[in-house]
């Protein structure tokens, strides 16, 4: 694990570092949630640095295929924060965000993206 991913979403945290993903031991792919501790955040934010938090992996730069053949790859790693049942801490999402949140239920964080990939 301990791979830095970039927060986009507006939770008050810049970087997070993952210390556990919640599904298999191989690590975590495009719509898995993961175990993170916060490294950076802005000051006034609402969660702080050294906080541990749950994240949905929204941006992945490993490649994955889809249905119809094609492959999505993503330029860098990015999560959004969410709580324990699954809700976004923020209230925007910045970015493209993969449609295939919507089969791992994440319907929640589409609605909230500002661009869908």
């Amino acid at each position: 694990m301990r791979t830095v991913l970039k927060v986009v979403d507006n939770s008050g945290a810049k970087k997070v570092m993952c210390i556990q993903a919640l599904k298999g031991k191989k690590g975590a792919r495009l719509g898995d949630t993961i175990v993170a501790s916060v490294k950076e955040a802005h000051p006034n934010g609402k969660v702080k640095k050294g906080k541990v938090v749950y994240g949905v992996v929204v941006r992945a730069a490993m490649q994955r295929g889809r249905c119809d053949g094609s492959e999505v790859k993503f330029d860098d790693n990015a999560v959004v924060l969410v709580d324990k049942q699954g809700q976004p801490i923020g209230t925007r999402v910045f970015g493209p965000v993969p449609h295939e949140l919507r089969k791992k239920k994440h319907v929640k964080i589409l609605t909230l993206a500002e661009h869908i990939a």
